[in-house]
């Protein structure tokens, strides 16, 4: 059902925990299946630098926390925007149909985070 990128995301995620003085904090959640996530960002010089996420969830959702933040770190706040659902979701070399909506809750925290951080500090 889950490809072996997934398993690993999942048993040993990236990036996991809290930044205590983030300067931004992105959440996302589905309140259908009960999936929350939220993401921590350090930023410097508009480059993402530090990236971590706390997510309460199914494997789908915990992995796809851990991939967006892989994808995300040293990446420009532009061009983490670009991440999309689908970029996580391949990046993960597929999720089951029914476990889609996870990589739309991690891209979407993500999002939030960078558009938080822009609002106050751009």
């Amino acid at each position: 059902m889950y490809t072996k990128k997934v398993i690993e995301h999942f048993t040993k995620p990236h990036n996991y925990g809290k930044i205590e003085e983030a300067d931004a904090i992105g959440e996302a959640g589905n309140p259908v299946c009960g999936d929350l996530m939220k993401i921590y960002l350090k930023v410097q010089n508009n480059v993402i630098k530090e990236i971590k996420f706390e997510t309460l969830g199914c494997a789908a959702a915990i992995a796809t926390s851990s991939i967006t933040t892989d994808l995300a770190k040293g990446k420009t706040l532009t061009e983490a925007l670009n991440i999309s659902n689908q970029d996580v979701a391949d990046s993960l070399q597929g999720l089951p149909p029914i476990k889609m909506h996870c990589s739309n809750l991690a891209a979407s925290a993500l999002h939030d985070a960078i558009k938080k951080y822009q609002k106050n500090n751009l």
